[in-house]
């Protein structure tokens, strides 16, 4: 798949470029696309949710009433997950709900999320650029040119650019994301990607070790 490479200004720069087909033309697969973003989605999780349970409650142990008789449930003490202000049961506590994929399935995941973009032709090749200073304005201006303007934008760099990435850091639906940090959440969650040409081939080598 060939696709015109661009300027900032939206351009044709009279050059093309060569989607790898080992990574953009494959058969996508949704389960392994699935379990990237289940894992992802677990990874930002605090896990530090935590209720008292019956034996962290301060309160007296005095058995408050009989054992039968009452005309309702049996309880102990003031503390009892039946009564209010008291324990709870099997309550959340602090986890981590971090899990492993193996490699393999990860990288098939990426190289699935990059091959739905390619079909939706959600894909933008453009030539490498910089800013000589940190201008929300400037990423604003290249936005429009190449007419992604108001779309939730993923653009992807080879290396870091710290111009690029503060110019783009005050807006919500844009995100300045490194080549080799690629992962499928942020490739499916975008509506376009725009990919600067080095950045191909840094992808290329990351996913097809």
């Amino acid at each position: 798949m060939e696709i015109n490479v661009l300027n900032i200004n939206g351009q044709e720069t009279g050059r093309k470029v060569t989607l790898n087909e080992s990574i953009f033309g494959i058969e996508p697969n949704d389960h392994v696309i699935y379990l990237d973003v289940k894992r992802y989605l677990a990874d930002q999780r605090q896990g530090t949710a935590k209720s008292k349970e019956r034996s962290e409650i301060s309160g007296s142990t005095r058995k408050l009433g009989r054992q039968k008789g009452g005309g309702g449930a049996r309880h102990g003490d003031i503390n009892s997950p039946l009564l209010r202000g008291g324990g709870r049961v099997f309550g959340p506590k602090p986890r981590d709900y971090r899990f492993k994929l193996n490699k393999k399935v990860t990288v098939l995941a990426r190289k699935s999320a990059l091959a739905y973009k390619a079909q939706e032709n959600a894909i933008i090749v453009v030539e490498d650029f910089n800013f000589d200073a940190p201008k929300t304005k400037e990423f604003l201006n290249v936005a429009k040119n190449l007419k992604v303007e108001g779309k939730k934008l993923l653009m992807v760099l080879p290396e870091a650019n710290k111009n690029v990435y503060l110019s783009a850091r005050n807006l919500q639906r844009s995100e300045v994301i490194l080549a080799a940090s690629l992962n499928t959440y942020k490739v499916l969650n975008a509506d376009v990607m725009v990919i600067t040409e080095n950045s191909l081939k840094t992808i290329d080598s990351v996913l097809n070790k």
